[in-house]
């Protein structure tokens, strides 16, 4: 399949208030990467397949901790990945943290869950040409009405 977008995900999420208040672990930085309710867009990504995943991290991590984490969540979650790629989720450690927090976390993955993002699109886009909403500004550019 010839899927190019992304789910993206940020951990940890809080306030900056709160910044002295969370105790963050390689594993809540990671339970909170796979969540739905970090990703960046509105995807349900137990509706489709991971087929690739990487997990970037920052902060002084221990490699062995992180490797132990992502072994995990690989085991937990073998039926959500295509099984036709081995091997597919990355990590990597960037020893440097990030300024608000001694740790962070950002996920990048594949999912063919993202078709359900375009077709909600696709389906607004439709409804408004067909009341002919905004179809006058690109009239006015010259754009012929189909």
């Amino acid at each position: 399949p010839r899927l190019h977008f992304f789910a993206i995900a940020q951990a940890p999420l809080f306030a900056p208030a709160d910044a002295s208040h969370v105790k963050v672990t390689v594993q809540e930085i990671t339970d909170q990467m796979w969540s739905s309710r970090n990703f960046l867009a509105n995807v349900k990504p137990e509706d489709g397949k991971y087929l690739s995943a990487s997990c970037g991290y920052r902060g002084n991590l221990a490699t062995q901790e992180v490797d132990d984490e992502i072994a995990k969540v690989q085991q937990k979650m073998s039926d959500d990945f295509v099984t036709w790629i081995p091997n597919n989720i990355k990590s990597s450690i960037i020893t440097v943290p990030p300024n608000d927090t001694p740790m962070s976390g950002t996920f990048v993955a594949n999912n063919t869950a993202l078709k359900a993002v375009f077709q909600r699109i696709s389906a607004q886009f439709a409804k408004l040409y067909k009341r002919k909403a905004f179809l006058h500004w690109y009239k006015g550019e010259g754009m012929d009405e189909m």
